[in-house]
């Protein structure tokens, strides 16, 4: 992705959203692709057998949703077979870059916009330019681009906001908060209606997205640009902080290890489906995953804002094809078919946010459902006065070194090894060491 992207061309690609569907068809080969290479057999003549491995984050209904495009596209192309390899957003893109350095990568593999200029410009993905796109948002499509090249094309629109859960909000007779003020405040408000181990939200102490939105909200931008500008604002950066060490002393959000347990739409272990929490960040695309844990009790909700708001537009996410494939053309007639043919689209629904083709838009309308339009709902109103997404600067330029070690350096904050004063000392001998562009 990419900030170039305009707000209001993302607005109009948010007058729909399509319907949510949850299917089971090619088998899972679950956290890992199967066979070594990229592919088993070359060409893409008809009759030709090819194998394309194919990897991908998200939910389980997003899961299923691909799996069953997957056994359609199969249906509708009998010498072309899948192996699908899919989990959650934690881990995936240490496991993608380890296969990339193995030369091992996926024939189609899923990317983030935070990813992709370190990825185009180190030639480890494929140019796209032939996919059908004309029906794309041209400004959505130059967030896939590099040097003028379509390297990613993108899979949906999408916003940042919160997910909240409504029927314990009703219960309690509370509306999500506005401001980041209320959330504090809020969070200490309802804890003593809350079960002893359930808190509001947990503690965003060591959470990069929410700092930002917390950033962006005083108008004092985005803590780490695209342009590899360090620009963590120091007085916001020790609120933030000393909001969060407040909480936790006062047992007002969870403790760290509760906190570092949390793994999101995993049915098991997300905080917010067992109801230890009632509030967490929510791209639009990400919600069937979450009500699927909760069916029918969440909503969303946009981020809480200061003088400015805190949520952002972005492309939801892309497909990229590796550029050592040895059915590259499969590959990316494959692509081509995901975002353009309707029956694609009847099957994968808001899997991945508002489909980007608007002739595939327009025929799905009449099929929107609840959780569709809770998508259409928050994108729109981010759309009004939301931010546009900054992917951030990548790994480059000391950029992987910065963001590994101030992981640790907030985690210790946040497990009361390390003070916020000592921390914002530690934070800015490391940003000497990236590349100020």
């Amino acid at each position: 992705m990419n900030r170039s992207t305009k707000r209001g061309s993302l607005a109009l690609m948010a007058l729909a959203l399509s319907l949510t569907t949850a299917a089971c068809g090619v088998k899972k080969e679950e956290g890992a692709a199967a066979g070594s290479g990229s592919s088993a057999a070359p060409g893409g003549n008809a009759g030709t057998p090819v194998k394309l491995r194919i990897m991908w984050w998200g939910s389980q209904s997003r899961h299923d949703a691909t799996q069953k495009a997957l056994d359609l596209y199969t249906k509708k192309h009998p010498n072309v077979t899948f192996e699908p390899a899919y989990q959650s957003f934690d881990g995936y893109q240490d496991k993608l870059s380890t296969q990339s350095a193995a030369k091992n990568t996926p024939d189609i593999f899923q990317m983030d916009a935070a990813w992709f200029n370190d990825w185009a410009s180190s030639n480890r993905l494929a140019d796209l330019s032939s996919v059908n796109v004309k029906d794309v948002d041209p400004t959505l499509l130059e967030t896939g681009k590099y040097k003028d090249k379509l390297y990613a094309v993108p899979l949906g629109n999408n916003a940042w906001g919160m997910v909240y859960n409504k029927a314990v909000f009703d219960k309690l007779g509370i509306q999500p908060p506005q401001t980041f003020e209320e959330l504090f405040q809020m969070a200490k408000e309802v804890k003593p209606k809350l079960a002893k181990d359930q808190y509001l939200i947990k503690d965003m102490t060591a959470d990069n997205a929410w700092y930002d939105s917390y950033q962006l909200s005083k108008g004092k931008g985005n803590a780490r640009t695209k342009e590899g500008k360090f620009n963590y604002d120091k007085d916001t950066w020790m609120e933030w902080m000393n909001q969060w060490k407040e909480l936790r002393k006062g047992g007002f959000t969870t403790p760290a290890d509760v906190t570092t347990s949390d793994k999101g739409q995993d049915a098991k272990m997300d905080l917010l489906g067992q109801e230890k929490i009632l509030i967490k960040g929510s791209h639009a695309a990400e919600f069937p995953g979450f009500d699927a844990l909760k069916p029918g009790n969440l909503a969303l909700a946009p981020m809480p804002k200061g003088s400015k708001p805190g949520g952002w537009l972005k492309a939801s996410m892309y497909w990229s094809v590796s550029p050592d494939s040895k059915n590259l053309e499969e590959a990316k007639k494959f692509v081509d078919w995901f975002i353009n043919d309707p029956e694609a689209a009847d099957v994968l629904g808001t899997s991945r946010g508002t489909p980007v083709s608007k002739t595939v838009l327009k025929g799905l309308e009449p099929k929107f459902n609840a959780t569709d339009k809770a998508g259409i709902e928050l994108i729109n109103k981010v759309s009004k006065e939301g931010n546009v997404f900054d992917p951030g600067p990548g790994n480059k330029g000391g950029w992987a070194k910065f963001a590994k070690e101030y992981d640790n350096i907030v985690q210790q904050i946040m497990f009361d090894k390390m003070t916020p004063e000592k921390g914002w000392e530690e934070v800015v001998k490391l940003s000497k060491d990236v590349e100020q562009k």
